[in-house]
């Protein structure tokens, strides 16, 4: 259990997260005194006659405050962290903070209070009613439980616990007011919901309150999971050591195995069935995702339970909570001469803790439409016409890896001393991989095409900032290339291209001459081929380059961060074996003392 909080003082931490609910919608207002978010007069449509209120202790955000919003709930009332608010914030709410609250109101009006099955929150919810009640004020109440972590025979008088499947109702009922139906009807479709609700959670740790002392014992077991863990720390039915396929299949069971008495709650058999994955607040996004994919093959797989809605999110929280929670609602007739169900499920609304993007078509389409075009670059090379002597090339070419093959010791040695030692080894590595892929396929003599084929062996072989910048600059080069139109390719079609693609790769490194990197020896290549058309000279200029980096402080690179004076024992081994390559290409040999004179 983490004992780390931004905030040591509760209070303020509760009063400074309802405030920021005012800066994030526009249409909701706070009173701090009463802990009281609530919608702003004039925010609510304007035939609504039903003004929602909820609430609970504090720790569970987004619920509920942050369901406070148009087409949902009118007010939430906040008690402190893990407690329930007084009856006397909750006759406030009711009397002060909502519209459709006067005793002369008429007969469709009036407020609904929706709260969870907890002690403290139904005694309290229900004085604050009664109070409300006591002024003629027309107030209906209606008490979600939905946990199916703790069955019949513990729950015992109390019942089922309220968690995240109260949201549905909010969400439903909400909807279903801002629609203008009366109190009777908002009220029973609240209840149908919370009838037909079933939801179970699963954490592997307890949270702790801010402010509170950490107590012993308090959290569970390396690789423990507690099954059915209420949103304040309550005990669940069982913990067990256990992976995420198993874990989920107990729990669907406990919510859906009509042969368990004890937790039989609930018949899921509709044609319809809206799943909701709701995180307990510290579970991250890419483990939700790998949850909410296991939980849909096993309700699929196992249960025949094809959802027709499926939210996954934050909805309503146990702190920091390292857990989840499922809910499931059986769609069932309104018998309110509709909206249905889903109807409302889908209808819009202005609440931040609300989290639903997906638009009611864009379920109903199911489409199952997908791209199966084969994406290898391989193929989308078409013919040029830009043409060289495919024998004379391929025999170029090979030289010139083969001189990138011999030259890895040095670089390695280079890059050693500056570096972490693998720009030689993949370079080399890249270098045999083109070698092989020219045996198996030789040059063509199409030059668009051939260095299409080599790109891809390229990406795939050749990893770090290296890989990436030789593959943007033959990814530029094929484009170049094919931009230079039908004709022979001579040095100074080369150059052209050449310089397209320096001009396309510096869109994306800083890294320019005098940056100590390969680009050192890239640049002087491309301008003297373009002066003199001559791929000795340029080779040679690349390779005085190159040498030219010993002694050159990096301003890129991981020599940056490694520092010290080896910058000025060794050239920079990117430099080096770019321009060993160009060495090779000028068919330039490499003997055991050195290059051979140009």
């Amino acid at each position: 259990m983490s004992s780390k909080h931004f905030f040591q003082d509760p209070t303020h931490l509760v009063n400074t997260a309802l405030h920021s609910l005012t800066l994030t919608n526009p249409s909701v207002a706070l009173d701090p005194l009463n802990k009281i978010v609530y919608l702003r007069p004039g925010a609510a449509p304007a035939n609504q006659q039903v003004s929602l209120i909820s609430g609970g202790g504090s720790g569970h955000e987004p619920s509920f405050a942050g369901m406070v919003g148009r087409g949902l709930l009118s007010a939430a009332v906040a008690g402190t962290i893990f407690a329930s608010p007084s009856a006397e914030q909750v006759r406030a709410a009711i009397m002060a903070r909502v519209d459709n609250n006067t005793p002369d109101a008429g007969a469709g009006e009036g407020v609904l209070v929706t709260v969870m099955n907890y002690t403290g929150d139904v005694l309290n919810f229900g004085m604050g009613v009664e109070k409300a009640r006591a002024a003629g004020v027309n107030v209906d109440m209606v008490v979600v439980g939905d946990d199916v972590g703790v069955g019949r025979k513990k729950a015992g008088k109390v019942g089922r616990r309220g968690i995240a499947g109260t949201v549905l109702v909010h969400k439903i009922s909400g909807a279903l007011a801002a629609q203008g139906r009366s109190l009777e009807e908002v009220g029973k479709v609240a209840r149908l919901v919370a009838e037909n609700l079933v939801s179970v959670g699963a954490s592997l740790e307890h949270v702790h309150v801010p402010g509170r002392v950490k107590g012993e014992g308090d959290g569970l077991k390396e690789g423990e999971v507690e099954i059915g863990m209420g949103i304040h720390n309550e005990a669940g039915s069982s913990r067990e050591a256990t992976g995420l396929e198993e874990l989920v299949a107990k729990m669907l069971a406990q919510m859906l195995d009509q042969a368990d008495e004890d937790r039989a709650f609930v018949k899921v058999n509709s044609n319809e069935v809206v799943l909701l994955l709701n995180n307990l607040g510290g579970v991250s996004v890419l483990e939700m995702g790998g949850i909410l994919a296991e939980v849909v093959k096993q309700l699929e797989g196992t249960w025949n339970i094809r959802p027709v809605r499926i939210l996954s999110g934050t909805y309503m929280t146990s702190l920091n909570g390292l857990g989840f929670s499922i809910s499931l609602l059986n769609v069932v007739n309104t018998d309110i001469g509709g909206p249905g169900m889903i109807e409302l499920l889908d209808y819009s609304c202005e609440a931040t803790g609300w989290t639903a993007p997906i638009a009611k078509t864009t379920w109903e389409e199911k489409n199952t439409a997908t791209r199966d075009q084969d994406p290898t670059i391989e193929g989308d090379a078409r013919a040029s016409g830009l043409t060289i002597d495919a024998k004379s090339a391929q025999e170029a070419l090979i030289c010139a890896l083969q001189s990138v093959i011999a030259v890895e010791p040095e670089v390695t040695r280079y890059d050693t001393v500056v570096g972490d030692g693998d720009c030689g080894i993949g370079l080399k590595r890249g270098a045999e991989a083109v070698l092989d892929h020219l045996r198996s396929k030789p040059l063509t003599g199409d030059v668009v095409v051939d260095v299409a084929g080599i790109v891809p062996v390229v990406e795939s072989t050749m990893d770090g900032t290296s890989g990436a910048l030789y593959a943007i600059f033959l990814n530029s080069l094929v484009a170049a290339l094919r931009s230079q139109g039908p004709d022979t390719a001579e040095a100074k079609t080369w150059a052209a291209a050449l310089k397209q693609s320096c001009d396309a790769l510096s869109k994306y490194t800083p890294a320019r001459p005098g940056d100590r990197t390969l680009i050192d020896a890239l640049y002087p290549f491309v301008e003297t081929l373009d002066k003199t058309g001559s791929c000795k000279q340029a080779a040679e200029a690349a390779s005085e380059a190159a040498a030219g980096t010993k002694g050159m402080q990096a301003s890129l690179g991981r020599t940056v961060y490694i520092g010290g004076s080896g910058f000025e024992e060794v050239p920079d081994p990117g430099a080096w074996g770019l321009a060993s390559f160009f060495l090779g290409l000028a068919g330039v040999k490499k003997a055991d003392d050195g290059w051979e004179k140009l």
